[in-house]
């Protein structure tokens, strides 16, 4: 015995059919809602002079820097200057973020 299935995917503001799926992200918070032609019209609008004003941003998010928003430090300099300052750091792994903060603040 075979079984047919249908998914009818309805907005979720009206419940009217032929909705799609949308987009969209407030705040770092992404969300998706369901919408039919209309309501998508009524969104897009309403959003119109926002988007036109915004910057896009790229698909991975923000990109993150070093705090002083230059290029990151070269971590074996940081190591270096760390045990000249009489700071102790490991040899491998994560640099604390007060090493890191000292270390940009003396450069």
């Amino acid at each position: 015995m075979s079984k047919s299935v249908s998914v009818i995917i309805t907005d979720d503001l009206d419940g009217s059919e032929n909705a799609q799926t949308v987009s969209f992200g407030l705040d770092g918070v992404a969300y998706e809602i369901d919408l039919a032609k209309k309501n998508r019209a009524k969104l897009e609008h309403a959003l119109a002079p926002f988007i036109q004003a915004a910057r896009r941003v790229p698909r991975g998010g923000r990109r993150r820097g070093s705090r002083s928003g230059g290029a990151p430090a070269d971590r074996s300099a940081v190591r270096d200057w760390a045990r000249s300052a009489g700071l102790q750091v490991s040899e491998r792994g994560r640099i604390s973020a007060d090493v890191i903060r000292r270390y940009e603040a003396a450069h």
